[in-house]
């Protein structure tokens, strides 16, 4: 399965054809259709793989203020989009594709409503609930920004400017607030 996300993450799901898939991983395309069922099904197994590991919502665990949570999740994304595969599978893997592939790509939106729900989620300690969600809106782009970046080569050094500036916007809102 590593071998498959990794893939996929690289290149996208369009990007990465049965051959390809089956030469990498190393079995014969009738092996891969019997256990997956298609392309899409291996897809959806590689993400479920993704998921399950350390990523940017790792970064907000046991925070103790709202700053620590959000630098936490962009420090965790950074390195995680910086990896050697670049990008994430899930902001930029199928974020249009082609008519045949609706289905999936509408998936892909589910799961991406689903992480920036879960970013909302981690911020309800500091944030009222509404707060939160226009919290965890802009954060999410801010994500997908960085991602694509990242695929198009940008390193850490190159993306840790823009957490700053999150940051320093975190931090002038709150004294705002405070004031």
């Amino acid at each position: 399965m590593e071998t498959a996300m990794r893939m996929f993450r690289q290149h996208g799901y369009e990007g990465v054809s049965i051959a390809d898939l089956t030469d990498a991983i190393g079995i014969a395309p009738p092996s891969l259709y019997a256990a997956f069922g298609s392309k899409a099904g291996l897809y959806r197994e590689a993400l479920d793989h993704y998921t399950a590991l350390p990523g940017a919502m790792d970064g907000m665990a046991d925070a103790d203020t709202l700053e620590e949570a959000v630098s936490g999740l962009l420090l965790s994304a950074i390195k995680a989009v910086t990896s050697e595969e670049r990008g994430c599978m899930i902001s930029t893997g199928l974020v249009v594709g082609a008519a045949a592939h609706r289905e999936l790509a509408r998936e892909l939106r589910d799961r991406r409503e689903d992480l920036r729900g879960r970013i909302a989620h981690g911020l309800r300690p500091w944030l009222d609930p509404s707060e939160a969600e226009r919290l965890s809106a802009y954060l999410f782009a801010v994500l997908q920004g960085m991602a694509i970046q990242a695929r198009d080569g940008a390193g850490e050094h190159e993306l840790l400017p823009i957490r700053d500036a999150v940051m320093a916007g975190i931090r002038a809102n709150q004294t705002r607030l405070s004031a």
